[in-house]
């Protein structure tokens, strides 16, 4: 006889499952006491966003499900953030949360939450166990449902009550492995198409990738002769220094590659959804008149043909896919070398730096990072315009080489920092954050000291809201509202936590700082204090709002 939080750790067990993510609750003492010697690093976090951001980043990094555990009410509310970032992301993601004694359900109890109701819109699946012998099948099920077709992030509310009690019942097995779902004559039907065409371009993105994906992406390119983009925040599906990268379709893509999707005939898209981002807000490629040929690879076949029309769509895991490409010969097709060679050119020319105000440049701490990361280092950034600049000029490495929000939340970044830390604790981590972004999950600085975490997070300070003053600043030139920000002294910040702490003011004071926070053995922080003018890579504050004031006469 065991009690529900004993067979729930049971089951986490014969998943596989090594490290969750908490932040501790009375609703669910039994989980934590099955967690109590079971091998399973529980990880304590200081709030429940960045507790459930951790669990994402670290299912980025694994392509295995996060798991992470918050209390009813509050902390599932707070958690929701992570829930979106899993969804948006393609995420697998499994979300434990203790609720009230199931006995007392609708009578508003003290932090009573319908958890099927406020997370069904954005979780793949959102249930409650309310018989403790079912929670084997209840979580089986989440591990199965969090990886198939377009994984995704799962939500399993434990009543305190069933949780408690103790029934004998048996453990079911792990998740079988899945076999390749693509064949030959599939495989056959993708090169016949993509063969045809004059101006191909790949397109690689989505979530569940992996080292060897990586290699076998670039070993595809080399073989046909062809340029590879990357979707919003997956710029580590290839190396950004191979010669076939052609650049990002993130949310300000250098034009020069927005034209050559345009100017594409073909585009064969592995992996990634292919939403409103990649497509320019659907202008670049207009889901009504697509005016090219369209390979879609995607895990789920409800995802093909959802938005737009593929001419050939096949549904496997474009892991699967890729590995079958990169063994290929390539059959007999038009010359694409002058097309491909255009491309790393234009991307080439776009991450030379352009300057931005300020004695401080951002542009060249990027391009020095580039320069000086080893290989397996990893970046992680949450939201602002603080990562254009590192979307435009820092050269990711191969995958696990970024960790980013593709759904454009803030505050990812340090939390991230963390999952990867963990995960690979002897790769070199760099966070980027801005100092609007940062503040919102700087408290888990205290994880990372209680974990003996050492990495690097540059604090991008400008003293405002980047992004929503640059779109204020286009829109109604001059009238700020809202967007500027007090900070903190962030080097301080870090040496209260036992973190090493620096202020940067100077390019050219950069590289010694950054050495010096790499060698502390510590959490760093390096404040980078910005002219309040740098507002974007492309474009400073004067600049927006001339162009403001020419737009509204």
């Amino acid at each position: 006889m065991r009690h529900g939080g004993q067979i729930l750790v049971d089951q986490l067990k014969a998943q596989g499952v090594r490290r969750v993510f908490s932040v501790p609750g009375e609703s669910f003492l039994a989980a934590l006491d099955g967690l109590y010697e079971s091998g399973i690093e529980n990880v304590v976090c200081r709030h429940e966003g960045g507790a459930c951001m951790m669990a994402e980043a670290h299912a980025k990094l694994t392509g295995e499900p996060g798991i992470v555990f918050v209390t009813r009410g509050p902390g599932a509310t707070n958690a929701s953030a992570g829930i979106h970032i899993a969804k948006q992301d393609s995420t697998p993601l499994i979300m434990f949360v203790g609720q009230i004694d199931n006995r007392h359900r609708d009578r508003e109890s003290f932090q009573e939450v319908n958890y099927r109701a406020f997370f069904s819109p954005i979780a793949k699946w959102a249930a409650e166990i309310d018989l403790t012998e079912r929670i084997p099948e209840y979580v089986s099920r989440a591990f199965h449902n969090a990886l198939s077709g377009r994984p995704g992030p799962i939500v399993l509310a434990l009543p305190e009550n069933m949780l408690e009690a103790r029934v004998d019942v048996p453990d079911l097995p792990p998740v079988a492995p899945t076999p390749p779902s693509c064949c030959s004559d599939q495989i056959d039907a993708v090169l016949d198409l993509l063969c045809k065409s004059k101006r191909p371009l790949v397109v690689a993105g989505g979530s569940v990738w992996s080292t060897a994906t990586a290699k076998n992406l670039a070993a595809f390119a080399e073989n046909f002769d062809l340029p590879v983009a990357a979707t919003f925040r997956r710029q580590d599906r290839m190396d950004n220094r191979h010669p076939h990268y052609a650049g990002d379709l993130g949310a300000n893509p250098n034009p020069a590659l927005a034209q050559r999707m345009r100017d594409a005939d073909c585009l064969l898209i592995l992996g990634a959804r292919f939403g409103d981002i990649a497509s320019g807000h659907y202008q670049r490629v207009d889901p009504a008149a697509p005016g090219k040929t369209i390979i879609h690879v995607h895990p789920d076949p409800d995802e093909l043909g959802s938005v737009f029309r593929p001419d050939l769509a096949l549904a496997a895991p474009a892991i699967d896919v890729i590995a079958r490409l990169a063994g290929r010969e390539a059959p007999e097709h038009p010359d694409w070398a002058d097309w491909t060679k255009a491309a790393r050119t234009d991307y080439q020319a776009w991450i030379e730096p352009r300057e931005t105000p300020g004695e401080l440049k951002l542009e060249a701490v990027m391009a020095w990072l580039s320069e000086h990361l080893p290989d397996e280092a990893i970046i992680t950034n949450g939201a602002g315009n603080f990562a254009s600049w590192l979307h435009r000029y820092f050269r990711a490495r191969a995958f696990p080489g970024h960790l980013a929000p593709t759904s454009g939340s803030m505050g990812y970044g340090v939390p991230a920092a963390v999952a990867a830390k963990l995960q690979h604790p002897g790769k070199p981590v760099v966070c980027v954050a801005g100092d609007g972004d940062f503040q919102m999950t700087m408290n888990e600085f205290s994880t990372a000291r209680q974990y003996g975490l050492a990495f690097v997070t540059l604090v991008c300070n400008n003293g405002r809201y980047g992004t929503i003053r640059m779109h204020q600043e286009r829109m109604y030139p001059g009238r700020v509202s809202g967007t500027d920000l007090f900070n903190p002294n962030f080097a301080a910040l870090a040496r209260s936590y036992g973190g090493h702490g620096e202020t940067v003011e100077r390019t050219e004071d950069f590289a010694a700082a950054f050495e010096r926070a790499q060698a502390s053995g510590v959490p760093a922080v390096i404040e980078l204090r910005l002219d309040p003018r740098a507002l974007a890579p492309s474009q400073d504050l004067d600049e927006a709002r001339a162009e403001g004031e020419a737009e509204t006469g």
